[in-house]
């Protein structure tokens, strides 16, 4: 028998990771508003590896400037 989610248990295990991101992105938001780039970066990549969430360089670098210019980005897609 394998130990890899099936079906409907994948999904859920989807949908956990993608509630955990927006969850990092909502904090860093309250908390980075304005802060430096790379201060915000640092702080969402810490968030998302706390979660078990793996996001691009690309991406995390696109949600800081987000958060640093408007205070506010899109969570990314995540498995």
């Amino acid at each position: 028998m394998s130990d890899q989610p099936t079906g409907s248990a994948t999904d859920e295990v989807s949908d956990a990771r993608q509630e955990a991101a927006e969850n990092v992105v909502e904090r860093v938001e309250s908390w980075d508003e304005g802060a430096e780039p790379a201060t915000v970066r640092e702080n969402l990549e810490e968030g998302m590896e706390e979660a078990g969430v793996q996001v691009e360089d690309a991406e995390l670098d696109r949600m800081s400037e987000d958060i640093h210019d408007d205070g506010s980005t899109e969570a990314p897609e995540v498995e």
